[in-house]
C-alpha cells in the first residue's frame, strides 16, 4: 500500500495539495480578475470612490493571503474578510472583490476552522446590515446574509465530506494493517512449520546414517539417499517460501491433503511406526485442507523431535459437521512444559477457522483439532 497523498490544508483534508507553482498561478489569476473585473464594474458605479493605488493594493492583498491559507486557515480567512470590509468601508465600487473572501471562507470552514469562518461571516453580515439598514435597503442586507450563509454551508458540506473520507481512510489503513499483520503471522507459522519439519527429518536421518556407518555399512547408502531426498524436499519448500516473501503472500501448499501421505512417509523414514486413517470424501474447503495439512505436519514434527515415541497414529475424519484431526503418539508427552511456538501456531491456525485444539498429555501426546465446516466456504 502506498502512503496517503500530501494534503492541501492539513492532515485529513480530502483533496490533493496543488503544486506550489499551480497555487501561485491561481492566485495571480484571481488577483487579475479582481483588479480588472472591479475596474470594469466601476464604470457603472459613478457614485463610488474611484479606484486608486490603495484600492489596487486591497484587491491584490486578498488573493495573495490565500497562499498562507494551508498553514493558518482560520486567521487567514478572517484577515481576507477584514480586508474586503475595509475596501467597501472606503467607498470603492462593488465587483469580483468578493471572490477571495468566498474562497477563504469555504476552504477555512472545510478545513475545520469553523469558529474563525463563522465569526468572519457574521462580521460580514453585521457590516452589511450597518450600511444598508439605515438607508432602508433591507433587500441588500438580506442578500448579503443569505449569500454568506450559502458560502459557509458549502464549506460545512466539504468539511463533512473531508471527515468522512478521513474516517474511511483510517478504517482502510486499520484494515490494511490487520491484513498485513495476519499475513506476517501466517508467514511466521509457515516458516516454522516448513523449516522445523524439514530440518528435523534431516537431523534424525543423519543420526541414523552415522549409526549405520559404524554397525551396518551396507545400509548406509539408502540412509544417505533418504537424507538427499529430504534435503531436496526442504530446498524446494525453502525456495517456495522465498518466492512468497518476494510476493508478500502466505504459503499455500498445492493439494494439501494429497501431501499428507508424504509427511507420513517422511516420519516413517526416521524409524517411527506411523499409521494413517484419512476419510474425507468429499474434500473440505481449501482453507480447512491447509490447516489439516499444517496440523499433521507440526504434530509429526514434534513427535520426531521431542517425543521419543515409537508409534504414532494419524486420523482425519468428519464428526458432527466438523473435520477432526487427531495425532496420538506413545512418547513422553510435554514433560510438564507448556506448548512451544509450533503448537501455539497450530492453535492459532485452528482458531482462525473457528475451530478448537485440545492437547491431552496421557500415555503420550494426543493432538485433536476440530474444524467446523458450516460457513467455511466464505473463508
Amino acid at each position: 500500500m502506498r502512503g496517503s497523498p500530501e494534503v492541501w490544508m492539513r492532515p485529513g483534508w480530502a483533496g490533493r495539495r496543488p503544486a506550489w507553482p499551480v497555487r501561485v498561478v491561481a492566485v495571480v489569476v484571481l488577483a487579475l480578475i479582481q483588479v480588472l473585473g472591479t475596474h470594469g464594474a466601476a464604470f457603472r458605479q459613478p457614485e463610488a470612490r474611484p479606484l486608486d493605488a490603495l484600492a489596487a493594493a486591497l484587491l491584490i492583498a486578498g488573493p495573495l493571503l490565500l497562499l498562507a491559507l494551508p498553514g493558518r486557515p482560520g486567521p487567514v480567512a478572517a484577515v481576507v474578510v477584514g480586508i474586503t470590509l475595509v475596501y467597501f468601508a472606503l467607498g470603492y465600487p462593488w465587483g469580483p472583490v468578493l471572490a477571495s473572501p468566498v474562497i477563504a471562507l469555504v476552504l477555512a470552514t472545510a478545513a475545520g476552522a469553523r469558529r474563525w469562518s463563522w465569526a468572519a461571516g457574521a462580521a460580514m453580515v453585521a457590516a452589511a446590515a450597518a450600511w444598508a439598514l439605515p438607508a432602508g435597503d433591507w433587500l441588500k442586507a438580506g442578500a448579503v446574509a443569505a449569500w454568506t450563509a450559502v458560502v459557509l454551508l458549502v464549506g460545512e458540506g466539504l468539511r463533512v465530506r473531508r471527515e468522512r473520507v478521513a474516517v474511511r481512510r483510517r478504517e482502510w489503513e486499520s484494515h490494511r494493517r490487520e491484513v498485513r499483520d495476519r499475513d506476517r503471522l501466517e508467514l511466521a507459522r509457515d516458516i516454522h512449520d516448513i523449516v522445523a519439519h524439514s530440518l528435523s527429518l534431516i537431523n534424525v536421518r543423519a543420526s541414523v546414517a552415522l549409526h549405520l556407518a559404524e554397525r551396518k555399512p551396507e545400509e548406509l547408502v539408502p540412509a544417505l539417499e533418504a537424507i538427499k531426498h529430504a534435503s531436496h524436499e526442504a530446498l524446494g519448500e525453502v525456495r517456495e517460501l522465498l518466492g512468497v516473501l518476494r510476493q508478500d503472500a502466505p504459503v499455500t501448499p498445492e493439494d494439501p491433503l494429497g501431501r499428507i501421505p508424504g509427511l507420513v512417509e517422511d516420519a516413517r523414514g526416521t524409524g517411527l511406526e506411523v499409521t494413517l486413517d484419512a476419510r474425507l470424501d468429499p474434500p473440505p474447503s481449501p482453507a480447512i485442507q491447509r490447516v489439516v495439512h499444517r496440523v499433521v505436519q507440526e504434530a509429526l514434527t514434534n513427535t520426531v523431535r521431542h517425543a521419543g515415541a515409537h508409534r504414532v497414529g494419524v486420523r482425519i475424519a468428519r464428526e458432527g459437521g466438523a473435520v477432526v484431526v487427531e495425532v496420538h503418539d506413545d512418547g513422553a508427552g510435554l514433560r510438564g512444559n507448556g506448548p512451544g511456538a509450533g503448537l501455539t501456531g497450530m492453535r492459532e491456525r485452528v482458531e482462525s477457522l473457528g475451530g478448537t485444539l485440545a492437547l491431552t498429555d496421557e500415555g503420550g501426546l494426543r493432538v485433536r483439532a476440530e474444524l467446523p465446516e458450516e460457513g467455511d466456504a466464505a473463508r
